[in-house]
């Protein structure tokens, strides 16, 4: 690890941070409403993770784009966290409907968008 990895996810994880950070201006959480914010980036950045893993893993130079992209943006776009609190909201909440369409939804696409990009 140099200091090039760690500039890279330094610069990375602020671009990841700065689009999550505007979609929740897009989309902000209110209470008793579905978290698309939160949603649209985890499945954004799911996205973007298998396409990158799909189309650079035989790629020699591939490790050196790593830490900017796979640890860095998809780092900083992506969050377990807000997820975990905002389904606790929609459970404090009696929005159990919410709560399970957003868990479901939330892995199966980001599931998804890796068997559709990432396979073989």
């Amino acid at each position: 690890m140099g200091l090039n990895s760690i500039l890279l996810v330094f610069l990375g994880g602020g671009i990841g941070s700065v689009l999550r950070f505007l979609l929740s201006k897009i989309f902000p959480f209110q209470a008793n409403a579905f978290p698309w914010a939160t949603l649209l980036s985890n499945i954004i950045a799911s996205v973007l993770l298998a396409l990158v893993v799909a189309q650079l893993k035989d790629v020699p130079k591939w490790v050196t784009i790593y830490p900017l992209i796979v640890v860095g943006i998809c780092g900083g776009l992506s969050t377990f966290s807000t997820f975990s609190y905002e389904n606790f909201q929609l459970l404090q909440q009696g929005q159990l409907a919410l709560f399970w369409f957003n868990v479901l939804i939330s892995f199966g696409l980001g599931l998804l968008a890796f068997w559709f990009l990432a396979r073989h």
